[in-house]
């Protein structure tokens, strides 16, 4: 991918990441803040680290390297075939497919690796062939060491692509037998076939019977390349190893050529030759001639035989990302909207099944269960008015199901019952008597004509246990006010006199005050003022110990808690 598609997912999944974290998470918005950092810095961290790479990469050798888009073939080439076409650029594309030079001094891996990034999608695409010149080895134990080597290196790239990277091994040797390229190939299920530019593929008894005399030398030369190619390089790939998985080729190949650059005059071949065969006797087994310049032609034969690159463009790749980035957000988003919408019916569910348990009589406890579930009657409702917030939105919201059980929940509540009136204290009766009624104008003797009037009174002022019953004197502010508090004390006595004779209450039960004109309860400046001040007032007044009547022991009385009255 470019740099700008990196730089469009990052923000891509920066903007999911803040929409989740701050929308959907269930945690509180301190955390959901805290996490949404985190996510950040690890989306940074990734862009910076995928930025390097492609730096890196940009920095190799392999500007000839097809489009992104390519998806034909892509052969990795090891070993002895020198390619003079390739020396400028290790990429060579022809119709069919793509061959990469890996040089000696190269790693497999590092180099595959560095493909890889440069092109992702050509993991599927990869194939490996191995090609060996027997004529160009002197030491058969230092050849099968490099043959094991590039074994290892293939099985560790199998692994880190994760694709099969099929192998192609090539033997090819030098004959003046033949004059141009002869390719002979054997591929699984098709048996062994011959592949020459001047004709079209066939078997090789027809090869042989058209051939004649030169086809039958050709054959026999190949025959011999054949079993040494198995004996050394085939078997090393092959045999069983506890160390190593053993790596079959899709395809093996052996080629004669004219000229072969770089052949050695004793070699392992020549060794083979002499021990097993007597072909170094027959004329014509050595290529003619070493000139470097000379080309060895690629088998692009075998590049319709591998397999092809079935993967996306780097568009297509970017939004593959995309949508994978797109889709772990929308699963975060259903997982926390799942979630909170669970808590939201755990947490009412409970306060329903808490209300249930109280009792009814149990009315403090009853009316807090009930504001509880009114404020949650209160949050469903406004989220059934007003939308349901996002984080439990995405079509999982429970609140729907919960309103009714809430509100029949509330229409149970029977609230309790109003407290009790308070009784009204009792305020000790006061009974006003008009002097002029009962004494003669400056007297302290009672009436005779004013018992009745005194009984008709006193109806309500009764002897009680713990009460005392004062009997209070006033005048108007006519006169001595000296003689006026004495008359007005001897008109209290009076009164208490004729109480106390008349009801046989003891005198305990009686308190005498005179206060002349001290006290009025009107203007003395009227006619009718002065009326309502002469006046003798009789109250109970509570007092502990008070009125012990002989016989009836000292009880609490209902009017024992009023407060004393001074008698106004």
């Amino acid at each position: 991918m470019s740099p700008a598609q990196q730089r469009g997912l990052a923000l891509w999944a920066a903007l999911l990441s803040a929409v989740v974290c701050l929308s959907f998470l269930p945690v509180s918005r301190l955390v959901s803040v805290l996490f949404l950092l985190a996510v950040l810095g690890l989306i940074l961290a990734l862009w910076i680290v995928a930025r390097r790479r492609a730096e890196h990469d940009v920095a190799l050798n392999l500007d000839d390297l097809p489009e992104a888009t390519y998806r034909q073939p892509v052969v990795l080439v090891c070993g002895d075939l020198p390619l003079a076409c390739m020396q400028q650029s290790p990429v060579l594309t022809v119709t069919q497919g793509c061959w990469i030079r890996v040089e000696e001094h190269q790693d497999l891996q590092q180099v595959a690796r560095q493909i890889l990034g440069l092109r992702p999608d050509w993991g599927r695409q990869l194939s490996v062939m191995v090609s060996v010149c027997p004529q160009k080895h002197a030491d058969s134990e230092r050849l099968t060491r490099r043959l094991l080597a590039l074994r290892w290196q293939i099985s560790q790239l199998r692994k880190e692509t994760g694709h099969s990277v099929p192998l192609v091994l090539n033997g090819q040797v030098g004959s003046a037998m033949t004059n141009d390229l002869l390719w002979q190939a054997a591929i699984p299920g098709e048996g062994v076939r011959v592949w020459r530019a001047s004709s079209t593929p066939g078997s090789v008894a027809a090869w042989v019977t058209t051939g004649g005399a030169p086809a039958m030398q050709q054959q026999v030369l190949m025959n011999s390349l054949m079993s040494w190619f198995h004996q050394h390089v085939e078997a090393v790939f092959i045999d069983e190893s506890p160390d190593v998985p053993v790596i079959a080729p899709v395809a093996v190949l052996w080629g004669l050529v004219p000229i072969l650059a770089g052949s050695l005059a004793t070699s392992v071949w020549t060794a083979w030759l002499s021990r097993y065969t007597a072909m170094q006797q027959v004329a014509g087994w050595q290529p003619v001639g070493t000139d470097s310049t000379v080309i060895a032609a690629l088998p692009d034969f075998i590049l319709p035989l591998l397999p092809e690159g079935r993967g996306l463009t780097p568009r297509g790749r970017a939004f593959r990302y995309a949508l994978a980035i797109f889709t772990l957000a929308a699963m975060a988003a259903l997982l926390s909207s799942g979630w909170n919408n669970r808590q939201l019916l755990q947490r009412v569910s409970f306060d329903i099944a808490r209300y249930e348990r109280i009792p009814m009589q149990d009315f403090a406890p009853k009316a807090d269960a009930v504001a509880v579930l009114r404020d949650d009657a209160a949050g469903l409702d406004d989220q059934a008015r007003n939308g349901v917030p996002m984080r439990m939105d995405l079509g999982l919201y429970q609140g729907e199901r919960l309103r009714m059980p809430v509100l029949d929940a509330i229409r149970s509540y029977v609230p309790p019952p109003p407290p009790p009136k308070p009784q009204p204290k009792p305020v000790p009766k006061i009974v006003r008597l008009d002097s002029m009624s009962l004494f003669d104008s400056g007297k302290s003797t009672l009436k005779a004509g004013s018992t009745k009037m005194l009984v008709n009174s006193l109806v309500g002022i009764k002897a009680k246990p713990g009460w005392l019953i004062v009997v209070a004197g006033h005048t108007d502010n006519t006169g001595n006010p000296q003689l006026n508090q004495t008359l007005s004390l001897k008109r209290a006595e009076a009164v208490r006199d004729w109480m106390r004779d008349t009801g046989d209450v003891p005198e305990s039960c009686f308190a005498v005050q005179g206060y002349g004109e001290s006290r009025p309860v009107a203007t003395n400046d009227t006619t009718d003022g002065r009326a309502l001040n002469r006046r003798v007032e009789i109250s109970l007044v509570p007092q502990a110990d008070a009125c012990q009547i002989p016989g009836n022991p000292q009880t609490s009385s209902q009017d024992d808690d009023v407060s004393q009255h001074n008698g106004e």
